[in-house]
């Protein structure tokens, strides 16, 4: 049974973008997924997102990705929200990757704008259109120009929001006016995207977040979060305040690289990385440890 939603937080307030686990010699560690998907849950996340970028989907098969959406609802299915990422830069196996998840169980869907091949906004509303057609699951857009090429543009975004699968966005764009634009004429549920605009982007109407940094400290997000709803300003400030040493320090590098890197610090699951990332240099981590301890972080 999948966790209550609302169509203001259609897929929970605090989402982490989980990693994928991997063995030492680099295969999907599925009960490491699982074992870190509870921790996550455990430590404040009421949704998951499995197979999005920050779990190295570039580089895990069709078939992996399916075994791992099906390892984390078997774990925390009845405790979160668990959405799978299926966005590709090729509609046809986007929506074979859709359908897949559908099978399995996922509770929602996340599709990244396509990258590399640039189309304008009539082929991304298009594309989006075709997602939301394909299965009956609530689909979250993931607008994140700085990788992808292009940008959903406001009135893009509008115009998705009238299929009554789009429910919601996970900016990433780094613009908080055209994130209050779009909010306000879009009406979509507006995650987060980009950690150290957590706060801000909630300030401007959005729900919640889908975080990088979570893996480390979902109490804290949740806390802020929290205090921002329940109107104290303050304090939620002086969290997002104490976190900024631990936004910069996740950052500093490629994000699925320092994860890894502060996970296996913790014992936690997470192993190797799969090419083009590699894992964190001496230096690296040496910068990440204090970056991680400025912000109260326990290795």
């Amino acid at each position: 049974m999948a966790p209550i939603s609302t169509p203001q937080t259609p897929f929970g307030r605090v989402l982490t973008a989980m990693i994928t686990p991997f063995t030492a010699d680099g295969a999907l560690d599925l009960d490491g997924a699982q074992r870190l998907a509870v921790h996550l849950v455990d430590a404040g996340n009421d949704g998951l997102i499995i197979n999005g970028t920050t779990g190295e989907s570039p580089t895990t098969t069709d078939a992996e990705k399916n075994d791992l959406v099906r390892a984390v609802l078997e774990a925390v299915g009845d405790r979160a929200h668990v959405v799978a990422g299926i966005g590709t830069n090729d509609t046809r196996h986007t929506l074979e990757l859709a359908r897949q998840a559908e099978r399995t169980g996922a509770h929602g869907l996340l599709a990244v704008t396509p990258y590399y091949s640039k189309p304008p906004q009539e082929g991304l509303y298009r594309h989006f259109t075709a997602i939301a057609d394909a299965t009956e699951l609530p689909v979250m857009l993931y607008d994140i120009p700085g990788r992808s090429g292009v940008p959903i543009n406001t009135e893009t975004l509008v115009r998705l929001a009238e299929h009554p699968r789009i429910v919601a966005n996970k900016d990433a764009k780094g613009d908080l006016g055209r994130a209050s634009w779009a909010i306000a004429q879009s009406g979509l549920a507006w995650y987060s995207g980009d950690d150290m605009l957590n706060l801000p982007l909630l300030s401007v109407g959005a729900v919640g977040f889908v975080s990088v940094v979570g893996h480390l400290v979902s109490p804290e997000l949740r806390a802020m979060l929290d205090a921002h709803l329940g109107g104290d300003v303050q304090k939620a400030t002086e969290i997002h305040q104490k976190l900024l040493p631990v936004f910069t320090g996740m950052f500093r590098t490629q994000g699925v690289m320092t994860t890894k890197g502060a996970l296996n610090l913790q014992g936690l699951p997470a192993g190797p990385l799969r090419l083009p990332l590699v894992g964190l240099s001496d230096e690296e981590t040496a910068q990440l440890k204090i970056d991680l301890a400025a912000g109260g972080v326990q290795l």
